[in-house]
């Protein structure tokens, strides 16, 4: 199967996302923990795309953090 995410999981993680930023991070298994808390009536594997869709949304935000503050070590040593 492809990467490609149906527009449902992307709607619904975006919303999750937007009322619930603390709540997620880019820990697959967290998210998945935390959809299903905030979602009722999603099967498993519904819940498993939209956490996984977090992840992915979720990633880059905290790789763009650490690579910051690396080259400031670096320069201070």
């Amino acid at each position: 199967m492809g990467k490609v995410k149906t527009e449902q999981v992307k709607r619904v993680g975006k919303e999750l996302i937007e009322r619930f930023p603390e709540k997620f991070s880019n820990n697959f298994d967290e998210n998945k923990h935390a959809v299903a808390a905030l979602t009722k009536g999603t099967t498993t594997r519904i819940r498993n795309q939209i956490a996984g869709y977090i992840t992915s949304c979720c990633a880059p935000e905290e790789e763009l953090e650490a690579p910051s503050e690396k080259p400031a070590e670096e320069t201070a040593a």
